[in-house]
């Protein structure tokens, strides 16, 4: 019986797990509480994600190895290396690919579309750290200590955290005013969860997909005012009323509120075009993006099931294992 190792029971690794649960696979969820999604295919282990040992354990005949951690962003610079390292512990020990779910931010600011040959260019420690990853597990794949190693890369959640579930989605379901720490007219790129673990799982295991970073097929960017005005419309409320905060304010307000301090460091994305190219994934694969209304409808969904939050305090999404 062959088993997928998934770390990680945020929204992207529960959604990584029931995709290959409904598939037929067996799939083992590592979280710190034992939590995950409950299906009969799917096993609950409690561990911890930086014991070498244990992952080593539970990665022996798997499939694959799945990195779907996330840590808080406060704590990325002291979190992630330990976890980073016991996932390539694991792979190596095991010999089963290495696949990890990663971001835009090792791109840095860009000025055009991204596309998997984009450099690695950003120099703030915590958007350098997720470069420095991949560079690690890459240099460990060439020489010869892992199997094989991918990264899937996705732009900000339309059903996890992202600025619209942090900031915007609860306001406007409320129909109140969404206050945004971003300009209201630029393009963005959106990735649905589904679309990522989509992606995982195929590079997982398809074998062209290996030894190189993909980007998850995306629907065509969109304006926060875009992408508000089509939330609202398919929820059944007023049409949203947004306000812009001023750069100053923004950072005034970082020095009382966390997360508006935290997103300071990514808000580079939103100031001008953030366009992701998918279409090496989308030829090579034959994938296509989840539709954007089905993607906002589920959104839509969670942000209602979800408890009332605000920006200054936790996420009303799952974040890490």
């Amino acid at each position: 019986m062959t088993v997928h190792l998934i770390v990680g029971a945020g929204m992207v690794g529960s959604t990584t797990a029931r995709l290959l649960a409904t598939r037929g696979e067996q799939v083992r969820i590592v979280s710190r509480s034992g939590r995950g999604p409950i299906h009969a295919r799917i096993e609950r282990i409690a561990a911890d994600a930086t014991d070498a040992d244990r992952l080593s354990e539970l990665a022996q005949g798997a499939t694959a190895v799945y990195n779907c951690l996330n840590p808080a962003y406060h704590r990325w610079l002291t979190d992630w290396p330990p976890m980073a390292d016991a996932l390539l512990t694991a792979a190596e020990r095991s010999g089963a690919p290495l696949v990890i779910a990663g971001c835009l931010y090792g791109y840095g600011e860009v000025s055009g579309p991204m596309t998997e040959q984009t450099p690695l260019a950003a120099t703030h420690p915590k958007l350098r750290m997720r470069a420095d990853m991949w560079r690690d597990a890459l240099a460990a794949q060439r020489a010869g200590r892992l199997h094989a190693v991918t990264e899937v890369r996705a732009s900000d959640y339309l059903q996890a955290q992202s600025i619209l579930t942090l900031f915007l989605g609860q306001p406007l379901l409320a129909g109140r005013r969404a206050v945004v720490p971003a300009p209201l007219d630029v393009p963005h790129t959106w990735t649905s969860i589904n679309d990522v673990a989509a992606m995982l799982v195929t590079a997982a295991t398809d074998e062209r997909a290996w030894n190189r970073p993909w980007h998850v097929p995306s629907a065509a960017p969109m304006t926060i005012r875009q992408l508000t005005s089509r939330l609202t419309e398919l929820a059944g409320v007023p049409a949203p009323k947004l306000t812009s905060i001023p750069a100053p304010v923004f950072r005034a307000a970082g020095l009382f509120a966390p997360m508006l301090r935290e997103f300071q460091t990514t808000a580079y994305q939103f100031a001008r075009p953030f366009v992701l190219d998918s279409s090496a994934a989308t030829t090579t694969f034959g994938l296509r993006p989840q539709p954007i209304d089905e993607a906002l409808r589920e959104a839509i969904t969670l942000l209602r099931e979800a408890p009332g939050t605000s920006a200054g305090t936790a996420a009303p999404f799952p974040t890490a294992a």
